[in-house]
């Protein structure tokens, strides 16, 4: 089985800014094709011309099934099949469940999960004629969630399962599936939610490790790749978030409850009083770019 990334057709979504960008350019650098999807035109062209004439690149977004199917079809057809794919496309939303806006859970569930059911749903049909592998960006709290990200960790959580069940569906096509971990990346998401959100940084200190460190881009891009190039089926991101899958039973057990309980108490309400004051519950921070204030994450 080939080990490296020389001549293989990549696709990866979200690929304008952050994770997405980072995992283009060190796939191409290893010598792969690679299509970029996303939602910034102006971005994705300049990208695709730095990355030279082998790539490409088409504007999509992955709550429109039909847009997206295009854009994979097409992207496909530009370099003559896909070998791999990037699930990399989501966004973050902070605030806890009573005072979310119905509408912004609604949205970051429809692209963090929904829209990697579409990507996957429309990508079969050219990894099963390449025999290919497709890794799907999920999260350290694919495992366990934390208070004011109730969202992100539901859709997480889905993604796991859905991506879990994918690998089982697809194994006689041929079709290998990852599951990438990251926990806090140094991308928009982290630093502007510190910066909106004071109390943020502070919940995180709170953390046990690996849960209080924040790992580079470039690191958790190159982990990407290396997933990529061995067919990996797990990519954690630092290494030790592997410890919150083997323990998920505990983290989520009576055990640890009485820390949970005071960990909530000490970091929740202050979090609701910071995202109340800032006038607006729905904060998106997009790693697949959305309109309206722009960020790209990706937080645990």
């Amino acid at each position: 089985m080939k080990r490296d990334l020389v001549g293989r057709k990549v696709i990866v979504t979200g690929a304008a800014r952050g994770i997405g960008e980072k995992v283009a350019r060190l796939a191409a650098a290893q010598g792969a094709r690679v299509a970029l999807i996303g939602l910034e035109p102006d971005r994705l062209q300049s990208l695709a011309a730095e990355l030279g004439p082998s790539s490409h690149w088409c504007e999509a977004d992955v709550r429109d099934s039909t847009a997206l199917q295009s854009a994979i079809d097409e992207c496909a057809g530009a370099m003559n099949g896909v070998d791999m794919v990037v699930a990399n496309a989501g966004v973050a939303a902070y605030g806890t469940v009573r005072h979310a806006d119905e509408a912004s859970f609604e949205r970051v569930v429809d692209i963090n999960l929904n829209g990697v059911f579409r990507t996957l749903k429309h990508a079969t049909p050219h990894l099963q004629r390449s025999g290919g592998h497709v890794l799907i960006v999920a999260s350290a709290l694919s495992f366990t969630s934390i208070g004011g990200l109730a969202s992100y960790g539901a859709s997480k959580a889905g993604v796991e399962a859905l991506a879990l069940a994918y690998r089982g569906e697809v194994a006689h096509l041929g079709i290998t599936v990852g599951l990438v971990h990251p926990s806090w990346i140094d991308t928009d998401l982290v630093r502007g939610a510190e910066v909106d959100i004071p109390s943020f940084q502070q919940m995180r200190n709170r953390l046990p490790y690996p849960g209080n460190v924040t790992t580079s881009v470039e690191r958790a891009a190159s982990a990407i790749v290396e997933g990529l190039a061995h067919r990996r089926s797990r990519v954690y991101v630092p290494r030790a978030v592997v410890v919150a899958n083997w323990a998920k039973a505990l983290l989520n057990s009576p055990l640890v409850w009485p820390w949970t309980r005071r960990f909530s108490a000490l970091t929740i309400p202050s979090l609701e009083t910071e995202v109340a004051a800032l006038g607006r519950n729905d904060q998106l921070v997009p790693r697949f770019e959305s309109p309206g204030r722009e960020r790209s994450p990706v937080s645990a």
